[in-house]
């Protein structure tokens, strides 16, 4: 994937879920963290083998998936 280069999917870790550079740590876990209202030095103190960079990417990561496109569906004649 372009520009997600610390985001990696491996089927012997996690199920294949996508993680943090191979690490058992989830994009699901981190971004609940910073949902949840914690910092980024909040999360590098609980979780200190994650950098700033590894938050930032799982943010981007979520976001492109959640990417709106709107399409125009024309409603079916019976």
């Amino acid at each position: 994937m372009l520009g997600f280069e610390r985001i990696t999917f491996d089927p012997n870790v996690m199920g294949g879920r996508a993680c943090i550079r191979n690490m058992r740590i989830t994009v699901s876990l981190v971004v609940n963290l910073v949902a949840n209202g914690l910092s980024f030095p909040e999360i590098i103190e609980a979780y200190p083998y994650l950098e700033e960079e590894d938050i930032r990417q799982a943010l981007q990561y979520v976001a492109w998936l959640a990417e709106d496109a709107v399409y125009s569906v024309e409603p079916l004649m019976a």
